[in-house]
């Protein structure tokens, strides 16, 4: 009889897992689906409100800000109310501020309401891995952050194919509305399925410690997000910013050292195989999303691709993702150094790859890079989860979950500016270069041979040449920025040897 209670458990056990590991998923999904399905409603925003470029940005901006500054909180909020009902606390404010934003009338309003968004839903990843990561054992964690992984990066993946068809047959308000009932059903597996934890004697709160960091945090991104708009250091506000920002981080630092208990708790940091995590996932915050960024730009503004046409590329990406991480997981018993240098190697090469484009790159040049990066990705989560928290104790995980998916939204912010920056210089130099050699007295554009299609009339054909000028341009800029990606990825390499592997498992 006592085995048969047993083994009931142990399959109450195993289901349990299941259950909880299926509402994170879910719940990760949406909120990470948030992040990037906004951006193809953008164009129809803009008109909706008669805003200008730089106005209808700011919903993407104040959106990324508000998860920037709230992510690090996550330890201490679990610390005050609890796992449980800071996650229905979370999904009920993120649930509303989408239906809000749905069914605003003034630009003002959805910008307030996606501040809330992003505010509600920033400790809901970070949340969700701790918590798989309490239920599920310490052989499992392989398994178990497969799985989840998925939600947290193929959420954003397919978010703007899914956003752009919605926008087309419909408007911009449903990409809002589709992520309410989905938004509602997680909440309920969340009142169902999770259990109280987490919850401590209340903590000495570091309030000047979480001033400091949230305007130092605040006053990058708004560096990040604006620069290349505002031309960079040639701004007085980007310049403000920037003297802000070393300012509160600096003084966030002499605080840290003069506290009992910092905002930041430096037990972390004293772990190495945390550390080393924390480099390799602000790699992989930036190598995942930068060709979401660029690749539907190219494809669209210089190749003329339709926009299904870019989602199916997007969605092949996908696909590779969904393979990766089923690999990783099956892999989880073995050295995770194997998946972080095949992940690496994957995402390095595909980089390589799309640096050969050229103006007449065909669909499935596109589909196998975008492939073979997807089963990179998912190759590089798994064990770089399994690395980060594996030698961790089980009461640091809410603040060590905050800190290290708040690095891999820093990863994302630098790289994407940092490749806007490579994309826009490049393109604007050798437009520059291109256009010295194009005049009226160069004899070799009278040549019908040089041309191709017959002798240049000057005048007639200036704005093709100009035009032409451009986008070979641009596309050398594209080129270095996928250039720059490869060598990111294969330059982090060394950097694994620093990882410690229990040998006592």
């Amino acid at each position: 009889m006592s085995a048969v209670t047993a083994a009931a458990a142990v399959e109450e056990n195993s289901s349990y897992k299941v259950l909880v590991l299926v509402t994170m998923a879910c719940a990760c999904m949406l909120y990470a689906l948030t992040l990037t399905i906004v951006n193809v409603a953008l164009p129809q925003m803009q008109g909706a409100f008669s805003a200008t470029t730089e106005e209808i940005s700011w919903v993407v901006t104040l959106n990324v800000v508000a998860t920037a500054v709230v992510t690090p909180l996550t330890g201490s909020l679990v610390a005050w109310v609890g796992q449980r009902r800071l996650l229905i606390l979370c999904l009920s404010g993120f649930t509303f501020a989408s239906l809000a934003c749905a069914m605003a009338t003034s630009l003002e309003a959805v910008l307030f309401f996606r501040i809330i968004q992003g505010a509600f839903g920033a400790p809901v990843v970070p949340l969700s891995q701790a918590i798989v990561l309490q239920v599920w054992p310490k052989e499992e964690y392989g398994k178990a952050n497969g799985y989840l992984g998925m939600s947290v990066v193929i959420g954003p993946a397919i978010g703007p194919s899914i956003g752009g068809w919605l926008a087309e047959e419909y408007n911009w308000r449903f990409v809002f509305l589709m992520i309410v009932p989905f938004s509602l059903l997680a909440l309920a597996g969340v009142m169902r399925w999770i259990r109280e934890g987490g919850k401590t004697a209340l903590p000495r709160f570091d309030y000047l410690g979480f001033l400091l960091f949230s305007v130092a945090i605040v006053a990058l991104q708004l560096v990040l997000d604006r620069g290349e708009r505002e031309d960079w250091l040639q701004s007085g506000t980007i310049v403000t910013l920037l003297i802000v920002m070393c300012a509160a981080f600096a003084m966030f630092i002499a605080n840290s050292a003069c506290v009992d208990r910092p905002f930041v708790r430096p037990v972390l940091l004293k772990n190495q195989n945390f550390v080393v995590g924390l480099f390799l996932v602000f790699v992989y915050g930036a190598v995942n999303f930068t060709p979401l960024v660029l690749l539907p730009q190219l494809l669209q503004t210089y190749r003329g691709y339709p926009d299904t046409l870019i989602g199916l590329v997007l969605a092949m990406r996908g696909v590779g993702m969904i393979a990766g991480f089923y690999a990783a997981a099956r892999m989880g018993k073995m050295d995770p150094r194997i998946g972080l240098v095949l992940g690496t190697l994957a995402i390095g090469t595909s980089g390589w790859m799309m640096s050969l484009y050229d103006l007449n790159v065909g669909f499935w040049a596109l589909v196998w890079p975008s492939i073979l990066q997807g089963i990179g990705c998912g190759l590089m989560w798994v064990p770089l989860s399994m690395v980060s928290f594996s030698t961790l104790d089980r009461a640091l995980l809410p603040d060590a979950t905050s800190l290290f998916h708040l690095i891999r939204n820093m990863g994302t912010s630098l790289y994407v500016a940092a490749s806007v920056f490579v994309l826009v210089r490049t393109s604007k130099v050798r437009y520059a270069e291109m256009v010295e050699g194009i005049g009226p007295f160069e004899e070799r554009l009278k040549f019908p041979e040089a041309v191709g299609s017959g002798a240049v009339q000057w005048m007639d054909s200036l704005g093709l040449i100009a035009g032409e000028a451009w986008r070979q341009s641009a596309l050398i800029g594209f080129s270095n920025c996928f250039l720059l990606y490869a060598l990111t990825c294969f330059a982090t390499l060394p950097v694994l040897v620093f990882v410690k592997i229990r040998r006592d498992d």
